[in-house]
């Protein structure tokens, strides 16, 4: 851990149109997945509200949780702890719903999750954030010199969730033929912007990047295990039925990186270590997702439950 406490002093290199451009980017990709909801969605929540609670159990109390005590464990460099406690504080990824559909998972469940977490991140996230990063000295320390604002936070995942979120609705309630039109190739576009955003930030900090990769890989792989027994743990605990458990599995295992990369370089100057964590998050966890998801993919579900 020693080499990587040379991040914390580290500011990674993004101009003020790339930054403009993460955000755009984030507010399309939560725009095309609002165009695949419906209020049923949201309605379904009523009828299945003892899994929906394990699961934002497991999302927003749980993972920091868990976070906390990996932290303390691995005693990591304060930007790096930090990096690791925003992703925690995070809503579920956007590609969680397909996973959750490919592992054949409750994806009525998936989606209603990922939509309500999406919302209230916007108050969650900011509170999560400050309180767990708290709780361990040096990221306290980090936080404090950087003074974050937490009314900043809630203001901008408002613009880059939120309201993408609720005009995605509107679009799918009053023009749905638009919307099924437009579902797969912004689906398409938002992921094709995303990796490309992510390759262009390491090109321009790939000395950087190559000079840590190793240490941050084992940091992110260590940390999104965590996050992937986290969920799945406590749907077991929670007798939830298997199917349901593999949907909250998806969302807890599965952040949305990209928010992390946003609120970084909005509040936090491109800090080096907690940038670099929230990036490799972005590319390992839809690996791990996909790994999951086809290992389930292969194993039928007990004939008393079916997805939804």
């Amino acid at each position: 851990m020693n080499d990587l406490a040379a991040l914390d002093a580290v500011q990674l290199n993004f101009s003020p149109a790339t930054l403009t451009a993460l955000n755009v980017v984030l507010a399309v990709i939560m725009f095309g997945v609002a165009l695949d909801l419906t209020t049923r969605d949201f309605r379904r929540v009523l009828t299945m509200p003892r899994a929906f609670v394990v699961g934002l159990t497991a999302q927003f109390l749980l993972l920091p949780a868990a976070t906390t005590l990996l932290v303390f464990a691995l005693r990591p460099p304060p930007s790096i702890a930090l990096g690791m406690f925003l992703v925690a504080s995070c809503p579920g990824g956007t590609i969680s719903n397909f996973l959750t559909s490919y592992a054949r998972g409750n994806t009525a469940l998936s989606v209603s999750m990922s939509a309500v977490s999406s919302l209230a991140a916007i108050v969650m996230t900011p509170l999560s954030l400050t309180f767990w990063s708290s709780l361990y000295p040096p990221s306290a320390a980090l936080l404090t010199d950087i003074a974050l604002d937490p009314l900043g936070v809630v203001v901008v995942v408002l613009l880059v969730l939120a309201v993408p979120l609720l005009v995605g609705l509107a679009t799918r309630s009053r023009l749905p033929r638009l919307a099924q039109r437009l579902y797969s190739p912004f689906r398409l576009a938002s992921a094709i912007f995303f990796f490309g955003f992510v390759g262009l930030a390491l090109h321009a900090n790939w000395t950087t990047f190559v000079a840590h990769v190793t240490d941050i890989a084992i940091l992110v792989i260590a940390h999104n295990v965590v996050a992937f027994c986290s969920g799945y743990g406590l749907a077991s605990l929670a007798r939830l039925a298997p199917y349901d458990r593999r949907a909250v599995t998806m969302e807890v295992g599965i952040q949305n990186s990209g928010l992390g990369l946003v609120l970084i370089f909005d509040f936090f100057d491109g800090l080096g270590g907690t940038a670099i964590i929230a990036a490799m998050w972005g590319i390992w966890h839809i690996v791990a997702g996909f790994t999951v998801a086809q290992w389930w993919r292969g194993r039928a579900l007990p004939a008393t439950t079916a997805p939804a």
